[in-house]
């Protein structure tokens, strides 16, 4: 047992410098000064293993959630020591201090507004009056009449304002709706809304079902009938119909299998000739740490099978022998295959 945590210890310790110099080369690339020489020594870098090149591959994006706050402390970390260059050594040292503190404080606000990677849960969910943690999920009753089933990491909010608990936000996951009793009954004008990422599903008594990703947004109408609003645009959905939406608007309507949709409810990941990348993903939402694919070319290839979502690593193991990749493991349930 001593022996296994002390290589556990030593894998963590490693990961983390080869997670500050992939930080560090994110910097340079960044800083307005990087070279060709730099660039090629990046490579090299990146070429040293695959741990190597999946970690600038996230400090990339870890950098991205930075956003022009982080950019623009940077530039005042620069002028500053234009300024301090008069001052002694001792100052020189608390300026940079101070400066360093508020860009690590930046780069804390953007992270919990927008955390990279979705690693842990953004402010705005956790403030949420319904979550679900990972690889949990959860029924409840958000108005008379109205059932929810929401799905493995998902926030949903009782939406400030409304009159007798009919609009909710949905603002990250995904959930059922099922609106057993319709219309008059609830009071009003009887009708139901979910609003998410800017768009608006609205019935008076139907089942659907809502997935948030990021600014994308799926709507699958499972039975009776919905209506989707973003900005101009509408549809009404008919039972076995989807569409998505994003900031750009609605995108066409597609015929579905509820069977494979609703899958998740019966603790099932149903594929039916899936892109290999788009099953890690959806893997990814049902376990802690991250599985990550350093190979686009296997990522193409097709899946066709069912996994259990409560044993996501059992479908690691099939991924391995099904299409022959390699699998090393990290600390921090970080999965790399190769």
């Amino acid at each position: 047992m001593a022996q296994a945590m002390a290589v556990t210890d030593k894998q963590a310790e490693e990961l983390a410098a080869v997670q500050a110099e992939a930080l560090a080369w994110v910097r340079r690339l960044t800083s307005g000064e990087a070279t060709t020489a730099d660039a090629a020594a990046l490579r090299r870098w990146c070429a040293r293993s695959p741990v190597h090149a999946a970690a600038f591959s996230e400090a990339r994006q870890f950098w991205d959630a930075f956003g022009p706050a982080g950019r623009s402390l940077l530039d005042d970390e620069r002028a500053a020591a234009d300024r301090a260059r008069s001052t002694t050594a001792g100052r020189r040292i608390g300026r940079r201090a101070l400066i360093g503190g508020a860009l690590a404080a930046s780069a804390a606000g953007m992270m919990v507004v927008r955390p990279p990677l979705g690693l842990w849960p953004s402010v705005f969910e956790l403030r949420a009056d319904y979550r679900t943690g990972t690889g949990e999920q959860r029924h409840v009753t958000v108005a008379d009449g109205v059932t929810v089933q929401m799905n493995t990491r998902t926030s949903m909010s009782v939406t400030a304002g409304s009159t007798q608990a009919r609009s909710v936000e949905l603002i990250a996951g995904e959930a059922s709706f099922n609106l057993a009793q319709p219309a008059a009954q609830a009071g009003g004008d009887g009708l139901f809304h979910v609003v998410a990422a800017g768009g608006r599903t609205t019935t008076r008594g139907a089942t659907f079902d809502v997935r948030v990703n990021g600014s994308t947004v799926c709507v699958t109408c499972l039975a009776d009938g919905v209506r989707v609003e973003q900005g101009a645009q509408a549809v009404t959905l008919s039972p076995r119909q989807q569409v998505v939406y994003d900031a750009n608007g609605l995108r066409p309507v597609a015929a579905i299998d509820p069977v494979v949709v609703a899958a998740w409810q019966q603790g099932l990941i149903i594929c039916n000739m899936q892109p290999l990348a788009d099953v890690i993903d959806e893997l990814n939402r049902y376990r802690a740490g991250r599985i990550v694919l350093l190979n686009a070319q296997v990522g193409r290839l097709p899946v066709n099978g069912r996994f259990r979502i409560d044993r996501p690593d059992e479908a690691i193991a099939q991924i391995e022998q099904a299409f022959g990749v390699h699998r090393r493991s990290l600390p921090g349930g970080v999965v790399l295959l190769s």
